[in-house]
């Protein structure tokens, strides 16, 4: 199978129809989270209790332990720094260098959260987060522990830091991203993954300031669900996709319409993508055991 499939030729003005998808990293175990930072990739690498940084170096590429913690999704607040949607610390918390962690979110209502997953950064600074809870249904990603409130997507304010629920109508909310002029939201429900028949989908929303309105349905993931998502500069969604067998693991790319324009064809599940290099150009790609970068013919939207 070609690694890029064409579903409508303007694909071939985001991916060139010869690219080459590399394997960056492997021998890890559970891949997520990506995010670009001062020429480095950082990721979770989850069952391993840490984030890891990827660089190249003039004598070849470098993996090492950026700090220890078993976080899911990373991003950027507005100074550079870093976010993380932490599983087993069930908290959104910002990581410095040197391993500090500040606690932005814990609690809702005097109950802790569940297990925060994915997180992106508005202009404004507000923090928006998922809280589907995969990391307290058992050890390999977290540890095993009761629900305490429904799966819900919050928003942390930029200035009282007060957390806010968003949306609390999801199954089991995952990725999100904001389109460029960030008046839309996207964020998926992975709710097959645990509940046969239940959705797998990407949902959309209008953005009213600190609100979210009246969403739709972006697109259906069938087979296999989506998890992590990025807008490039045009509007265009790239969406990673997995646990849906041979030819449909890897990342989808959406028109803005929501149509589907092709797909980027891997050997592993793709768990989550960012936009990267020195030019926002290359797509890393966090898939099982491995990490993947191809070369595009477009950058990554402004927003982290």
């Amino acid at each position: 199978m070609a690694p890029l499939e064409v579903r409508d030729p303007h694909v071939h003005d985001l991916v060139a129809p010869d690219a080459a998808i590399e394997r960056i990293a492997g021998g890890l175990v559970f891949t997520e989270g990506p995010v670009w930072r001062g020429g480095a990739l950082l990721f979770s690498d989850i069952p391993n209790n840490r984030i890891a940084r990827w660089r190249r170096r003039p004598e070849g590429p470098e993996l090492t332990t950026f700090v220890t913690g078993m976080s899911n999704g990373l991003t950027l607040d507005r100074q550079g720094r870093v976010l993380a949607a932490e599983h087993y610390g069930r908290r959104v918390t910002r990581v410095a260098d040197d391993g500090t962690r500040t606690v932005l979110a814990e609690h809702f209502q005097g109950k802790r959260l569940n297990s925060p997953n994915d997180i992106v950064v508005k202009s404004d600074g507000s923090i928006w987060f998922t809280d589907p809870g995969y990391g307290i249904m058992g050890h390999y990603e977290g540890e095993e522990a009761e629900f305490e409130l429904p799966r819900r997507v919050y928003r942390i304010d930029p200035h009282s830091g007060a957390t806010t629920v968003v949306a609390d109508d999801f199954d089991r909310p995952n990725g999100l991203c904001f389109s460029p002029d960030e008046s839309l939201l996207y964020i998926v429900d992975t709710g097959k993954s645990h509940t046969p028949g239940g959705p797998a989908h990407i949902r959309v929303f209008p953005v009213n300031g600190d609100r979210l309105g009246e969403s739709r349905v972006f697109a259906e993931i069938d087979p296999g669900f989506a998890d992590g998502l990025r807008a490039d500069r045009d509007g265009n969604i790239w969406a990673g996709v997995g646990w849906g067998g041979d030819g449909q693991d890897g990342v989808h790319c959406f028109a803005p319409t929501g149509e589907l324009l092709g797909r980027i064809h891997l050997p592993e599940g793709c768990a989550n993508l960012c936009f990267g290099g020195y030019r926002k150009s290359r797509l890393f790609m966090a898939a099982g055991q491995s990490l993947y970068a191809v070369y595009l013919n477009t950058v990554g939207a402004q927003t982290p």
